[in-house]
C-alpha cells in the first residue's frame, strides 16, 4: 500500500512565500505517513497574464538552483519523495521550461520532465512564454510502483499516457494548473478518468486552486473510481494506493493486450 500526499495550493506571485508553503506541507505530509508528496503545476509562482516573458525568465531557475535545493534538503530531512514543478531556465531567449522535478526521499533528483504540450488553446498561448520539452521522461521506480510524469495539458493527449503505460507505468502523475472556464471542471474530471480507465492505472493529479484555476485535485483508480477530489479550497490529502489493483484490472480488462497493433501499423500508428 502506497501513501501519496496531494497538495492543492494557490500559488502567489511571491516565490519565497510559495517555497515556505511547500516546506510546511512536506512536514505535514510526513507526519501523516505519506511516502511522497506531489505539488501542482506552477508551484514556484503564479504568472499573471500581464507578466511578460522577460519577467518570467527572472523568476525561473535551473534544476540545481536555490528553490529545488531547498526542497531536496526538505525531502532528505523528512525522508519523503517530492514532485515539484518549477519554471526552469532554458537556452532560448525569453522562454522557460514548465518542468516537473521528482526528488527522491534521499534528496537526489530522480527525474526531470519538461512539459511537451503547451497550452495554446481557449484563448491562452503558453508558447509566448514557454519552451516545449522534447522527450518523455523515463519512469520513476518507487517500490512496487512505476510512475510516469505528465503536466496539465498533456492529459488531453492520450498518446502520451498510452506510451507511458506501454513502458510499464502503473501510476500517472500529472501536476496541473487547470484554468477555469465553461465545462472546464467537467473536462478535467473526464480526462483524468479516461486516462486511468484506458490504461488500467492510477492517475494522481494535483491542481492549483484560486487565481484563475479550478481546484478539484484528483486521484482516480484503474477502474475510474474517484479516490479523492479536493474541491475548491487549499488542502492536503493523503490517499492510499493498492498497487495490486492495477494487475487485477489489467487482467480483467486487458485493453493494452487487446490492441490491434497490426492494423494500427498499416495506418502509420505506433501506439
Amino acid at each position: 500500500m502506497k501513501k501519496f500526499a496531494i497538495a492543492q495550493i494557490a500559488s502567489s506571485t511571491d516565490k519565497q512565500q510559495n517555497l515556505k508553503t511547500a516546506l510546511t506541507l512536506i512536514k505535514d505530509a510526513k507526519r501523516k505517513n505519506a511516502q511522497l508528496i506531489t505539488f501542482p503545476e506552477f508551484l514556484m509562482a503564479f504568472s499573471p497574464a500581464q507578466q511578460t516573458a522577460q519577467e518570467l525568465t527572472q523568476v525561473a531557475e535551473s534544476v540545481d538552483g536555490a528553490f529545488i535545493t531547498a526542497l531536496r534538503d526538505a525531502a532528505k530531512t523528512n525522508q519523503i519523495a517530492v514532485i515539484a514543478p518549477i519554471y526552469e531556465t532554458s537556452s532560448v531567449a525569453q522562454r522557460v521550461f514548465d518542468t516537473s522535478v521528482w526528488i527522491a526521499a534521499n534528496g537526489s533528483v530522480a527525474s526531470v520532465y519538461r512539459k511537451l504540450h503547451l497550452y495554446d488553446a481557449f484563448g491562452f498561448k503558453e508558447s509566448d512564454k514557454f519552451q516545449p520539452g522534447e522527450a518523455i521522461a523515463p519512469l520513476v521506480e518507487f517500490a512496487e510502483s512505476r510512475c510516469g510524469m505528465m503536466i496539465c495539458y498533456d492529459l488531453r493527449f492520450p498518446e502520451m499516457a498510452r506510451m507511458l503505460a506501454l513502458s510499464g507505468a502503473n501510476i500517472l502523475v500529472a501536476p496541473s494548473g487547470w484554468v477555469q472556464g465553461d465545462l472546464k471542471v467537467e473536462h478535467w474530471q473526464t480526462m483524468i478518468k479516461a486516462r486511468a480507465l484506458e490504461n488500467g492505472c492510477f492517475v494522481i493529479a494535483p491542481n492549483q486552486v484560486g487565481n484563475i484555476y479550478t481546484g478539484h485535485s484528483m486521484a482516480v483508480d484503474p477502474l475510474g473510481r474517484t479516490l479523492a477530489d479536493l474541491g475548491e479550497s487549499e488542502k492536503l490529502a493523503v490517499i492510499e494506493l493498492e498497487m495490486k489493483l492495477v494487475d487485477e484490472v489489467r487482467e480483467k480488462l486487458p485493453l493494452i493486450k487487446n490492441r490491434r497493433t497490426d492494423v494500427y501499423a498499416k495506418h502509420g500508428l505506433q501506439v
